[in-house]
C-alpha cells in the first residue's frame, strides 16, 4: 500500500523577516508565517491529503505551523509528536546576528560556506553562552554530546536521522499519511534520506516556507513520487 510522507517547512518567521540566524533560537511565526500554514492546510485539504499522524521539532515556529494546519483540516486530534532532533540547524555563535552585516563583517564567501557548505561549521558558541541550548529547560535530558556548539549541515542530518528511523519510520506501519512540520535544513536531512541525494546536490535544494512537499513511498519505504502542491 501507497503511504505518503509530507514535508512541510514552517511559515516564515519574525527573523525570517528581520533577516537574521535563527537556528534554535525559539522565535514566533509572523503574520505572513500564519498565514502561510493557513494556506498549507487549504492546499492539503483541496488534494484530499489528511494526514493520521504528525511530526514537529521543540520550536514553536514549527509547532505553532503544525497547530494551525492541523486545525484549518479539522484534525486537530491527530497525534503529534515533537522531537528535538527535527529542529533547525544549530548556527552557533552566528544566531541572532543580521545575515547581511556578518557578510560585510566576515566576508560573503566565508559566510555563504558557512549557510550552505555540507560540512562547515559556523563559529561554536561557549557554554557560558547565554544562546547555548544546555541553559534551555526543554534541552535538560540531553547528553553534553548531544547539545551543540554549533552545527553543519551534516551534523544536522547526522541527528534527523535518528529520528527517521527510530521515529518516523517505524510510524508508517500503522499510518498512511505523515505530515512533518520542521525547519530547512532538517527537512533537507530528510529529503536526502527519502531521495538519496548526494551531499553536492543537497546544499542547493530550496524548501519554501508553507509549500507542502509530498512523497508517494511503496511498501519498502521507497519514493515512487514526489511533488509540491
Amino acid at each position: 500500500m501507497t503511504k505518503r510522507i509530507i514535508l512541510l517547512r514552517h511559515g516564515q518567521s519574525i527573523w525570517n523577516l528581520e533577516n537574521r540566524f535563527t537556528g534554535w533560537t525559539d522565535v514566533d511565526l509572523s503574520d505572513k508565517g500564519r498565514a502561510e500554514a493557513a494556506h498549507a492546510a487549504e492546499l492539503l485539504k483541496e488534494a484530499g491529503l489528511l494526514p493520521d499522524i504528525s511530526f514537529t521539532s521543540y520550536l514553536r515556529r514549527a509547532i505553532h505551523t503544525l497547530q494551525i494546519v492541523l486545525s484549518g483540516l479539522e484534525r486537530d486530534w491527530v497525534p503529534a509528536i515533537r522531537d528535538w532532533h527535527l529542529n533547525e540547524r544549530h548556527y552557533g555563535a552566528l544566531q541572532g546576528l543580521d545575515k547581511a552585516d556578518t557578510a560585510k563583517e566576515f566576508g560573503e564567501a566565508t559566510v555563504h560556506e558557512w549557510r550552505r557548505g555540507f560540512d562547515e561549521t559556523p563559529p561554536l558558541l561557549t557554554p557560558d553562552d547565554p544562546r547555548w541550548p544546555g541553559n534551555d529547560p526543554r534541552y535538560k535530558d540531553l547528553t553534553a554530546d548531544e547539545l551543540p556548539l554549533a552545527e553543519s549541515l551534516q551534523d544536522t542530518i547526522a541527528r534527523v536521522r535518528c529520528c527517521w528511523e527510530e521515529r518516523i519510520v517505524p510510524a508508517t506501519r500503522d499510518h498512511d499519511t505523515v505530515l512533518i512540520a520542521a525547519h530547512g535544513n532538517s527537512l533537507r536531512g530528510l529529503a536526502m534520506m527519502m531521495c538519496h541525494f548526494t551531499a553536492a546536490e543537497i546544499v542547493d535544494v530550496e524548501i519554501p516556507t508553507g509549500r507542502p512537499w509530498v512523497f508517494e513511498m511503496d511498501g519498502r519505504m521507497n519514493v515512487i513520487a514526489n511533488h509540491y502542491l
